[in-house]
Order: structure tokens, then C-alpha cells, then sequence
């Protein structure tokens, strides 16, 4: 029976068939200290003293992790009698126990590899009855280790570059971080649980109905903000497409100049000739008799509204024009042709055969340009500032043409509000993800399996 018993029919602990009980001392070895296994039982010397460095390195630095850990919980003392540059930064102390935590858990991942490495070996020698010789440094690295290898300076930097701030402006999310009685470091911040979450959702009359009013706006203005240049894209490329016109270049050329200008330019550019004293769209209104006072394009709330989405419209189109034109072009001969034989008008033609092609190549650019709407800070506030002030702009700061982004840069940087920019920070990422994850979903790479 033992002669046909196989390494996987063997549970944890008792690998080795002859009873010694190895494979069990090399799993307490492996767990009591990180390289003790290799360093004792399994002689590899170099992998041994690896993992144990490791190890003694958390080690020495075990008070300054129990430190760090310790204002992650507290968030640091009110210290009134100390001069304001001496005293504890709870900022600091946050982001310092978001480190610390991340390499906790990097050196757990550590840890494991090393136990895993050592019940590895310790099979591979009851396997075949010969203590696995250690390979050199090189081979090691350049052989099964490799992907490890390759991949650790990668995985160490996204912890640290990208993890622990996405973390760190979450946790702010859960604190009173917030002017003027809570700024670091004349005074500490304190961990509030769901308190912002509560003002923002129904706690305060005032920020709910600014959150709502804003999340509502953002939705809109993403919707129209897409469809209108979506739309408008493809009338100038039909247009331009079946122009008979010799002047068809000319017109993709001045079509396309809206895009190549700086968003930021042309938003500024409109800021300033919508602006309702001496902007010169009003003016030249006024001069040919049109109007005979001013246009509060962007003073009232709706209508600074709708000129968002012209504005908008304008620096947007031609983007989707180029890609329509391109799509339309692609679409072979014969099918348009076939159609023209069998009677098809040119709407026909336009809405049975174009149409469904060009909506099949270029609707995921829509869900990708609805995505970035969400976000588009700079149609916003460069044009009207995320004005103009409504009811509630005095307490929350949002303005009737502020979108969710618009409102956590003026939450952060004019208010100091940042629990509550923090906050919607998390909604904005709820709203993202489930389009971002839709359209990796959907892309050949992940429906091949290569990702």
C-alpha cells in the first residue's frame, strides 16, 4: 500500500513516508522563523539567510512599526503647549500607518513564499530520497524565481505609489480632516466613523441637497455632454463625406481646429466672450440691435447650463467626426453598392447599412467618452468656475454648474473640506469602476484569456 501512496495523496505534515516526521519539523521550522528551514534541515544557505534578513530587518525595525502603528489608531495628542512646528502632524502619522500596513503585508507575502519554498524542497527530497542541492544566485533567478523576480520592483512600487494613496484619501473619508478646528499641525484630526458619510447622505439638509443636486447635474451633463458630440461628430462627417464640394479638405481642416486647441485655451477664450459686462457676444449682440440689455450666459444657473453643452459641443465634435470618417471610410464598396441596386435611397442607405456599422465600431468609445464627461474638470471650471452661486453655495460650495470633480477641487483647495471631499472622492470611484471593469470586460485581450 505505502509503495503506490503518491506525494499529493499525503496530507499536510506527512509527507515523508518513512515516519521521521520531516516534513512536519520543517513546517514548524518554516513558520516559527522565516530561512530557519532552509538554514537547519534543508541546508540552502543562501536562500536561508535571504528570507532570515528579511526577517531581522522587520525586526529591528519592530518600535518604529509599533510607533507607527500606534498613531494610525490614536492620530496623535492636542499638544496647545508646544510650538506648532514641534508638534505631532496626525497627517503624517495617517500616512505613516498606511505604509507601515503595506509592508506588513509585503513581508507577509514574503513569509509565505518562504514557507511554500521549504515544504517545496522537503518534498522534492522524499520524493526522490536526496536533499535538493540549492541552486547558485543566477539560475535561481533566472529559472523558476524569474516571474517573482521580475515582478517584485513592480508590485513594491504600485504599493507604494498607488495603493497607499488611494488608501490614504480613503481613510481621510473617515475623519474630521476639515477647516478650521482640524488642520495639521496646530490641531489633530480624530477618526469620526460614518459621520461625513452621514452629513452628505441625509445627516444635513444643506450638503445633502447639494450632493444631490450635483450628483443629478453630473449625471445630465455627462449624458448630454456625450450625445451631443457623439451626434454632432457624425453629422459633419456625413456631411462632409457626401459634400460634392472641391472644397471638402478645407472644411475637415477648419472642422478639426476646435480639438486642436487647448481645452483649457478655448474654455478660457469663451469665458471671457460670454462674459455678461463686457464680454464681446453680448456687445456685438447689442450693436446690431439683437438685444438691448445683457445675456447672463453664464451668470444664471440654467442657462449657464446650456452653455456648457453648446461649449462643449463646439470643442468636442470633431473628435468623433475624425473617428465616424475613418469608420465610414472602412466600410466596403460593395456592401453600399448592393444596397444602391436593390432601390435604396441615400437616407436608406445612411440608416440601414452606415448607421448600424459606424454605432458598432464607435459604441464603446461612447461609454469610454461618458466616462471621461464624468470627470471632464476642465469644460467645467474653466469656463464658468462652477458657477454661478446658488442657495446653498455659501455652505458647501458647490455652484450650479459643478460637477462632482468640479466640487472636491473647491471642497479641497477653497474650503478645506476634506472629509467631505474625500467622501465624494468614493462616489465618483463607485460611479468609474463599474464602466471601467465593463469595458475591460469586453476587450479581446480578457476574452482570450491573455489578461
Amino acid at each position: 500500500m505505502s509503495a503506490t501512496l503518491t506525494q499529493r495523496d499525503l496530507p499536510l505534515g506527512d509527507t515523508d513516508v518513512t515516519g521521521t516526521g520531516r516534513c512536519r519539523t520543517v513546517l514548524v521550522l518554516a513558520c516559527a522563523f522565516m530561512g530557519l528551514a532552509h538554514l537547519t534541515v534543508l541546508r540552502q544557505w543562501v536562500k536561508g539567510a535571504t528570507f532570515a534578513l528579511v526577517e531581522i530587518l522587520l525586526l529591528t525595525w519592530l518600535p518604529l512599526i509599533v510607533k507607527n502603528l500606534r498613531g494610525l489608531v490614536t492620530l496623535g495628542e492636542q499638544q496647545l503647549d508646544v510650538p506648532v512646528r514641534f508638534r505631532q502632524n496626525s497627517l503624517f502619522m495617517l500616512v505613516d500607518g498606511v505604509m507601515t500596513i503595506t509592508v506588513l503585508l509585503l513581508f507577509a507575502a514574503i513569509y509565505y513564499i518562504s514557507v511554500r519554498s521549504a515544504l517545496a524542497a522537503e518534498r522534492s527530497w522524499s520524493t526522490h530520497g536526496v536533499r535538493p542541492r540549492e541552486e547558485s544566485l543566477p539560475r535561481t533567478f533566472l529559472g523558476k524565481a524569474f516571474p517573482i523576480v521580475g515582478l517584485t520592483p513592480t508590485v513594491v512600487l504600485v504599493a507604494f505609489f498607488v495603493v497607499v494613496p488611494l488608501v490614504f484619501a480613503a481613510l481621510v473619508a473617515f475623519t474630521n480632516y476639515s477647516a478650521p478646528q482640524h488642520i495639521p499641525p496646530a490641531n489633530t484630526i480624530d477618526w469620526v466613523g460614518l459621520e461625513n458619510f452621514r452629513r452628505l447622505f441625509g445627516g444635513s439638509s444643506a450638503w445633502t441637497g447639494a450632493l444631490g443636486r450635483v450628483f443629478a447635474w453630473t449625471l445630465v451633463w455627462a449624458v448630454l455632454a456625450t450625445v451631443t458630440c457623439y451626434f454632432g461628430g457624425m453629422l459633419m462627417a456625413v456631411l462632409v463625406q457626401e459634400s460634392k464640394f472641391k472644397i471638402t479638405p478645407l472644411l475637415r481642416a477648419v472642422f478639426i481646429l476646435p480639438y486642436a486647441i487647448p481645452g483649457v485655451v478655448s474654455m478660457l477664450f469663451w469665458n471671457g466672450m460670454l462674459n455678461g459686462a463686457f464680454g464681446t457676444v453680448n456687445r456685438t449682440l447689442q450693436s446690431i440691435g439683437l438685444i438691448d440689455g445683457t445675456i447672463p450666459w453664464l451668470s444664471d444657473p440654467w442657462l449657464a447650463k446650456f452653455t456648457v453643452v453648446t461649449i462643449n459641443l463646439w470643442a468636442g465634435f470633431p473628435y468623433f467626426m475624425l473617428l465616424i470618417i475613418g469608420t465610414m471610410t472602412a466600410i466596403p464598396a460593395d456592401i453600399i453598392e448592393a444596397a444602391q441596386i436593390d432601390g435604396a435611397s441615400k437616407w436608406q442607405v445612411f440608416r440601414r447599412v452606415t448607421l448600424p456599422l459606424v454605432m458598432y465600431q464607435t459604441a464603446p468609445l461612447m461609454i469610454i467618452s461618458f466616462a471621461h464627461n464624468l470627470n471632464n474638470f476642465g469644460a467645467i471650471f474653466f469656463l464658468t468656475g462652477g458657477g454661478p452661486a446658488v442657495a446653498d453655495t455659501t455652505t458647501t460650495g458647490a455652484g450650479g454648474t459643478d460637477i462632482m470633480v468640479s466640487w472636491i477641487y473647491k471642497l479641497t483647495i477653497t474650503l478645506l473640506q476634506y472629509g467631505n471631499a474625500s467622501v465624494l472622492a468614493i462616489v465618483i470611484f463607485v460611479l468609474l469602476a463599474p464602466v471601467a471593469i465593463f469595458n475591460f470586460r469586453r476587450t479581446k485581450s480578457y476574452k482570450e484569456g491573455e489578461l
